[in-house]
């Protein structure tokens, strides 16, 4: 029914615009006369609404007026909300609100009223700006900033001590009394904790214990009306109890036992000792002390600081034939805890300790550590120096062998007995070392006869004391030379002297020439050195140009050594100033090191080793050619030899290679000529039965190809032989057919009768007929 009246009244209002104006501007003027524009003609109430109203829209804001009078007059709004959330009744200047409003959203609209004419819109008076504010109601109950507060205080704290703050906000209008006034209220954990208008949370009690409880869960309600009215809401805090110092550690077990062997190393673990202490780690500082008992110079315990347990350690070696069982208490308290939080039960806790010593094989251990012996160098007639000694500390109570292991310097200098006496092999030479250091390890022998395999080591040393076996040797200076035209009593050279024998803090070199010199004088400076000075002066170089001054130096030792050194002093030229101006070159001294000593030894040492063997090679291959020689022939010769003959062409150097009575004894029956055989084939005769002719030859081929076959020092069976060479200087051709190309039939060897009685045999077995005329 409003929203009717409303519309109706705005399509009315054209007609009744004048008189409506007529009575507002009356009534406007009547009771807001101080509002009235100087400058301008507008005239309105001050507009204000309150917020979600909840009548039926629209709602009535206010209206505006304007002392124009003209019944052609229109109001108009302008602005971000006008038409919109505002409208204005266009004759009688009433403005509408369309939405209920809500001030925590927009507590102000400014707009712009205007007054135009409707016929031609033209503004009748200038526009004007006006502003509607939002008047607040309570509808907004307090909002907690956050759902969940935390909090922390320690334990034990006293009342009242602050814990936590929390906030809670209204949306609703400050300047409203009642509307935004929070107030808050702890309405679960009250008997633990309390809260202020603030929102400040405080301890309500003062034996809060974290060790009974540690987290607590408090409901606090804000509202925004004293008393027990308004709107409300809640949020939840956690507040935990941080910790404190106030408890003592106690033992978990009344009494502890450990096994340890003997040999555990000092500070090593013996075992743990555990407590408990309800405290959180930070403040767990337990301290371990012996009660009762009398080891604390054997063992001590201390605290692990991560896991606050005791470490029980010993001090000093254990030893199961002495102590087998070790008895003491211990007790545990913590010197930091708070006294104020004492709590009832005992700041101490006390606790039984057995350590049981279990036995173990040890190794021998040595009375004495480190041995030490001295001798004198040299000394022939010492042979032992003393001895080591230990013992088996277990029950057993087994021998022992003692064994050297490391020697320094290395080598058999010093020798250790099966029994631990020290030995010298020979004298020691304190110049070659002044001390030797060896090592002697000391085992168990067995029941049944062996070296047990634990073993224990001691030092021995041996220091070699002094005897003044060296004499004294001079340091030669580098080329003393003098003047020709020295003057006497001119230094030529300081000398000094170096002895390879310890020097005692008196001691002292005495320098004396070996004969009186004519030339030179030694004067003693009573410092280990002396001066060789010019005794006349005026030398000559024609005479001598190097002079040889034997010096003798003794170490006023005990015996008194010495020894006679040659200082070889060169006679130079010099200028009027004494500056040398020529001296003849001489040979310096060299000395030869060891080092260098053994090198040029393992040179030539080398040098024989290889000439031997190139001898040795020498000798082989002569006697490798030796055997060649000794068969007769050449590997050439070999290869041309089917078989050996006795006799062969005249001229030829290989006259004793071939057996020609073989061929003979075929020709004539199998009766062959004495001769001596050949080392070389012992042909198997054919049977004297066989007719000569070609079937002999042939029947000798085959027998000599058996031989051949079976004969294992001749070459291979599969060895190519080529026939086609004779001796050499022979002026023969090659006998060999291989290399021909006709047959025997197509030869003939009449010719062999012109070659002399040598080859008769030949043109006889190979001619037509022999020659008469042949002289043998």
């Amino acid at each position: 029914m409003n929203h009717f009246i409303l519309l109706l009244s705005l399509f009315l209002a054209p007609a009744l615009a004048d008189k409506e104006g007529q009575k507002t501007n009356q009534n406007f003027i009547s009771n807001n006369a101080s509002h009235k524009r100087q400058k301008r003609d507008w005239i309105w109430n001050q507009m204000h609404i309150k917020e979600e109203i909840d009548t039926p829209l629209p709602h009535h804001v206010g209206k505006i007026t304007s002392s124009v009078r003209n019944s052609n007059a229109k109001y108009i709004i302008e602005g971000e909300y006008a038409n919109t959330i505002f409208k204005v009744e266009e004759t009688s200047g009433d403005v509408y609100a369309f939405e209920r409003l809500d001030r925590e959203k927009k507590a102000e609209y400014e707009l712009t009223a205007l007054i135009i004419d409707r016929r031609n819109n033209q503004s009748l008076e200038p526009p004007s700006k006006f502003i509607i504010k939002v008047y607040d109601i309570n509808d907004n109950a307090p909002v907690f900033v956050q759902k969940v507060f935390n909090g922390s205080v320690p334990e034990m704290s006293p009342v009242g001590t602050p814990v936590t703050k929390v906030t809670a906000v209204d949306a609703d209008d400050p300047t409203v009394t009642g509307h935004a006034t929070v107030t808050y209220q702890v309405i679960k954990g009250d008997e633990y904790f309390t809260v202020d208008d603030s929102g400040l949370i405080s301890t309500a009690r003062a034996d809060l214990d974290r060790e009974t409880q540690s987290t607590y869960e408090v409901i606090v309600k804000a509202k925004d009306a004293p008393g027990f009215s308004g709107d409300s809401s809640t949020a939840t805090v956690i507040i935990t109890l941080s910790d404190i110092n106030d408890n003592f550690p106690v033992f978990k077990h009344p009494s502890f036992h450990f096994k340890v062997p003997e040999n555990i190393s000092v500070g090593g673990e013996v075992g743990r000792v555990k407590v408990e202490d309800i405290d959180e780690p930070q403040h767990r500082n337990t301290k371990y002390s012996f009660v009762r008992g009398d080891y604390r110079d054997t063992f001590e315990i201390v605290a692990n600081p991560y896991t606050n347990e005791g470490i029980i350690r010993p001090k000093k070696p254990l030893d199961f034939e002495k102590v087998a069982e070790y008895r003491f208490d211990i007790e545990a308290t913590d010197p930091t805890v708070n006294l104020r939080y004492f709590k009832a039960g005992g700041s101490k806790s006390i606790s039984a300790v057995v350590i049981e010593v279990t036995d173990v094989d040890e190794p021998p251990v040595f009375t004495k550590l480190p041995y030490e012996f001295r001798v004198r160098e040299n000394d022939p007639e010492i042979r032992t120096l003393g001895s080591v000694w230990a013992h088996d500390p277990d029950a057993a109570k087994r021998k022992i062998r003692f064994i050297r292991r490391r020697a320094s310097p290395n080598g058999d200098y010093i020798k250790v007995s099966d029994t631990g006496i020290i030995q010298l092999p020979k004298p020691l030479d304190r110049e070659f070392s002044s001390s030797y250091n060896i090592t002697v390890a000391a085992k168990e022998i067995l029941e049944d006869g062996r070296l047990s395999d634990r073993e224990s080591h001691a030092q021995v040393h041996v220091i070699v004391t002094d005897e003044n076996d060296n004499a004294p040797e001079l340091v030669y200076p580098e080329e003393p030379r003098v003047c020709e035209n020295a003057a006497p009593g001119k230094v030529i050279v300081r000398i000094s002297a170096t002895d390879k024998d310890e020097i005692s803090p008196r001691g002292f070199f005495r320098f004396s020439l070996a004969t009186e010199d004519s030339n030179f004088s030694l004067v003693e400076n009573y410092d280990n050195t002396a001066n060789i000075t010019v005794k006349y002066g005026q030398f000559n170089r024609e005479l001598a140009k190097i002079h040889y001054l034997p010096v003798i130096i003794s170490d006023n030792g005990d015996p008194d050594l010495s020894s006679t050194n040659t200082l070889v002093i060169s006679v130079c030229k010099c200028n009027e100033k004494g500056n040398f101006t020529f001296c003849e070159e001489r040979a310096k001294q060299v000395g030869v090191s060891v080092q260098a000593l053994v090198a040029i030894f393992i040179c030539i040492f080398t040098i024989i080793v290889l000439f031997a063997v190139i001898i040795l090679l020498i000798l082989l291959r002569k006697r490798h050619k030796k055997d060649l020689k000794g068969l007769g022939r050449n590997v050439a010769e070999i290869h041309e030899q089917l078989v050996t003959y006795d006799e062969e062409g005249g001229g030829e150097m290989d006259t004793t290679s071939y057996d020609v009575s073989v061929l003979n004894s075929v020709r004539k029956n199998g009766i062959k000529p004495e001769a001596a055989p050949s080392p070389y084939a012992q042909v198997q005769k054919p049977p004297a039965n066989i007719t000569s002719g070609a079937g002999e030859m042939e029947m000798m081929i085959e027998v000599k190809k058996d031989e051949a076959d079976n004969d294992r020092d001749l070459l291979p069976y599969d060895t190519l032989h080529i026939y086609g060479y004779e001796g050499a200087e022979s002026i023969a051709e090659s006998l060999s057919s291989l290399g021909s190309g006709s047959s025997d039939s197509d030869i003939d060897y009449d010719f062999l009768n012109d070659w002399g009685p040598r080859f008769k045999m030949l043109a006889e077995l190979y001619g037509s007929e022999p020659n008469e005329d042949f002289v043998y």
